[in-house]
């Protein structure tokens, strides 16, 4: 899968060729601070080709229109400012005014129609290149946490869960997130998995996020919210960037590992009708131990280790939810009324931590018969695949999942017409306590657990041993030749449990939607 996705992206990659005759460069600058202004839209005059400022407000523009020519240079919050151009190669420093007020921002979320943010019907928060560059976030989607009434939620290092209105869960499904349009939800969980299968942060344009109920417009997945993303448009933001990042994640338990996280984005219109753009990113790191092993009871902590509570079950414990009462179980009287649970597994048993990783590639082909942006067609795909882990009722390993989207759009200035599809496979991911369980039960059945507990305790009781000399020799018996994690039976029954959809016998998460 890895192989088809890098193929798609050579094939947009090459076919970029450089034809435009006219070259032009150079900076746009915030008039009253001096400070260069990422995201500043550059656009010919009267054409549908322009460009847009890098992270540090350079641009390049190239074009097959030849000298003399006017470009306007706009952004959000300022005043559209021109400037002629009278030969080729030439550099020009722009600095625009800031206006009086952001009112006047164009936003599509509140009713599906561009209108001023001004005359919204509902709450809008907006983030746009300007406040991503500015965050201290370490990406956009980290960045969303900054907006009013929003939280974000973290599952794991690349699965984050957005929520608004105080309904802080980890798995919001009734948050809607659209991508370019798109839901981007998965259909088989029926909530998106934050940003593992999303949009870079390179194509990001703008981001618009209603904090209230959208379910008139957008469903009644909407109920708690929408977050709406768009991209770049490859006649308006041309050109080649490139994103690296990198770190050190340190933990006591899982040590110093690196953290990588890296983009490219290509666009280039091959004339005043025919753009195209593609972009990928790939994000390497080491998830988060969960080495927390304390007791707990009805979800809350309790005293107590598995030495010394005999019904314990530890919260990165799996395996230890199966426990039955041996003195009901057993019907004789030397047997007392206690609840005995089987030994688990932890879940760095389960799991591995070190093959967090996301690979996503988007494409696009868009094409304006009249030259203008009064019509526009475009053809877009989504790709993505990755490893994570999401929590829910149960902790699931999602391993080598994978999505894809496609989209047929006709745009006009007072209309759209849009269809697209979604493809998912869930790939190799498995739920771990169901994993834990099963491997348990395919040693030894619960049955003759519990009988060898329970056999063992009375015999041992009749032989003069104290309750707690008892109960220490039941579990040591019930335990002899429990699979050991890292050993060939372990990790065969391992293979052949998380292999296995059916969940009486295994742990599997299927899906091919």
């Amino acid at each position: 899968m890895i192989k088809r996705i890098l193929f798609i992206a050579f094939v947009f990659f090459s076919s970029s060729i450089l034809l435009a005759q006219t070259t032009i460069t150079g900076t746009v600058k915030d008039a009253k601070t001096g400070d260069l202004l990422p995201g500043a839209n550059i656009k010919i005059t009267g054409k549908a080709v322009g460009t847009t400022t890098d992270f540090d407000g350079n641009f390049t523009l190239k074009t097959t229109e030849k000298p003399p020519f006017t470009i306007e240079i706009s952004m959000l919050g300022f005043k559209t400012t021109k400037v002629e151009i009278t030969k080729n190669r030439q550099k020009v420093e722009v600095t625009i005014t800031e206006n009086a007020t952001s009112l006047d921002e164009i936003v599509v979320s509140a009713s599906r129609t561009p209108e001023r943010i001004m005359e919204s019907p509902v709450t809008i928060e907006r983030l746009d290149a300007r406040a991503i560059k500015n965050t201290s976030a370490v990406s956009f989607y980290d960045g969303l946490e900054n907006l009013k009434g929003v939280d974000v939620n973290t599952n794991s290092l690349t699965f984050k869960s957005v929520n608004t209105r105080g309904f802080a869960t980890f798995t919001n499904t009734r948050f809607m997130q659209l991508v370019d349009g798109m839901d981007n939800s998965s259909p088989a969980l029926n909530f998106a998995l934050g940003n593992l299968l999303g949009m870079s942060e390179l194509d990001v344009k703008t981001v618009e996020l209603l904090p209230g109920a959208s379910s008139a417009l957008y469903g009644a997945n909407a109920f708690n919210g929408i977050m709406f993303m768009t991209s770049r448009n490859p006649f308006d933001d041309q050109g080649i960037s490139v994103s690296y990042k990198t770190g050190v994640m340190m933990q006591q338990a899982g040590g110093d590992n690196m953290f990588y996280d890296t983009s490219i984005r290509m666009a280039y219109a091959f004339s005043e009708k025919f753009a195209a753009k593609a972009t990928l990113s790939y994000l390497k790191g080491t998830e988060w131990y969960a080495t927390d092993y304390r007791n707990t009871k009805d979800g809350k902590y309790a005293p107590g280790t598995r030495e010394t509570d005999l019904a314990y079950d530890g919260l990165n414990v799996y395996g230890d939810e199966v426990a039955t009462n041996i003195g009901a179980a057993a019907g004789i009287g030397i047997v007392p009324n206690v609840v005995v649970s089987r030994t688990g597994y932890n879940e760095i048993d389960l799991m591995s931590y070190d093959d967090t990783k996301s690979l996503k590639f988007n494409g696009s082909l868009n094409y304006r018969p009249y030259g203008n942006d009064k019509l526009e067609i475009s053809w877009n795909s989504k790709f993505g695949m990755g490893n994570t882990i999401y929590q829910g009722l149960n902790r699931y390993n999602i391993k080598n999942f994978f999505m894809e989207q496609h989209k047929l759009e006709v745009r006009g200035t007072t209309f759209f017409v849009r269809g697209y599809m979604t493809n998912e496979d869930a790939g190799d991911s498995y739920d771990t306590r169901f994993a834990a369980i099963n491997i348990n039960r395919a040693w030894k059945s619960d049955a003759d657990w519990f009988g060898t507990y329970i056999n063992t305790y009375a015999g041992a009781s009749f032989s003069g041993a104290t309750s707690e000399q008892a109960h220490a020799a039941a579990r040591a018996a019930a335990e002899n030749g429990r699979l050991l994690p890292g050993t060939s039976g372990f990790i065969a029954a391992f293979n052949k449990v998380t292999s296995d959809p059916n969940l009486v016998t295994g742990s599997k998460f299927q899906d091919n939607t």
